[in-house]
């Protein structure tokens, strides 16, 4: 275990890897060696998704550079994914690390959400979505977006 003071919250196994692994289904938009994006079931924004690290890392202070570095690329390269579906005013990004920092999954990763129609994101009670619906923002992001993804070395998951 890294040495930090941070309280991570615990869990018998990770949502995040089992999303990864195929063990429980989930919306990939895409991946790459190291990162993935996610499609978020609870859509706290406009095309709200995680960027993830595939290792399993659970908090930011674990990250080794290269991690790093391919994550704030992925966060990037979906950002203008967002922007170009989506075109809203603003395109917020966050991340917890410890439960006092309102971590619930103990697996880093990055929120990147388009503004709501009357600005910011909800971080109250959200419906959870179909995996079809996340299917189709995940389908209108690559559609509309492929060569910013591409850019980005990243393979579909649709291919």
């Amino acid at each position: 275990m890294a040495e930090y003071s941070l309280e991570v919250p615990q869990s018998d196994s990770c949502a995040f890897c089992d999303y990864l692994s195929g063990a429980r289904p989930f919306t990939i938009l895409c991946r790459c060696d190291q990162v993935a994006v996610l499609v978020t079931r609870e859509q706290r924004g406009v095309g709200h998704v995680l960027v993830v690290p595939t290792r399993h890392v659970p908090t930011l202070l674990e990250l080794n550079q290269t991690e790093r570095h391919r994550l704030i690329d992925a966060v990037s390269v979906v950002a203008h994914a967002i922007d170009e579906v989506y075109e809203r005013p603003g395109i917020a990004v966050w991340q917890n690390n410890g439960r006092p920092a309102h971590q619930a999954i103990p697996h880093v990763h990055f929120h990147v959400a388009g503004t709501l129609p009357g600005g910011g994101t909800n971080f109250g009670d959200v419906s959870e979505l179909s995996i079809e619906e996340t299917d189709k923002i995940a389908d209108r992001l690559r559609k509309a977006s492929r060569e910013i993804i591409d850019a980005g070395g990243y393979r579909l998951q649709s291919e």
